[in-house]
């Protein structure tokens, strides 16, 4: 287990690697530690209402996990009350690690945090299912479920 200076210097490290606009990119099993360690620590799920009734979702600590799309299902247009749903369940000085199918909207909904003041605006790295194998498949190359880390289907 690491300590959360530890965790936190090696998010640091990614956003100084890949100059990353928010405070930096965690992966599964980090998060997962950094919400054991840390309770004000929130992690804000992007995908759709959808993904969550036909996927699943991760398992946390109570009042440790929010659902908030980034974009509406159907039709994938932007969720403009975003950043205001995100203030409900998150104050600025939160960390807040953001988790999507396969970290491509939790990169975004890291940046439009970053930019609207969160200091704390992590990346998860993978997502939920990962990406697909050579057979098109999720959930067996990466991602916070590949990673056998605590989740409910669907």
């Amino acid at each position: 287990m690491s300590t959360l200076e530890q965790l936190y210097a090696q998010a640091g490290k990614r956003r100084a690697e890949h100059q990353l606009p928010y405070a930096g990119a965690v992966s599964p099993a980090e998060a997962f530690e950094l919400l054991q360690l840390d309770p004000r620590v929130k992690l804000i799920d992007v995908r759709t209402r959808a993904e969550l009734d036909w996927v699943g979702r991760p398992v946390v600590g109570d009042g440790q996990y929010a659902h908030i799309e980034w974009t509406r299902y159907p039709g994938g247009v932007p969720n403009p009350e975003f950043l205001a749903q995100l203030s409900q369940v998150a104050p600025l000085d939160t960390p807040v690690l953001f988790l999507c199918r396969s970290a491509a909207r939790s990169k975004l909904a890291a940046v439009a945090a970053a930019q609207a003041g969160y200091a704390q605006a992590y990346d998860l790295l993978e997502g939920f299912e990962g990406g697909k194998d050579g057979q098109g498949h999720r959930k067996t190359v990466e991602g916070w479920c590949f990673r056998g880390l605590p989740w409910i289907g669907a």
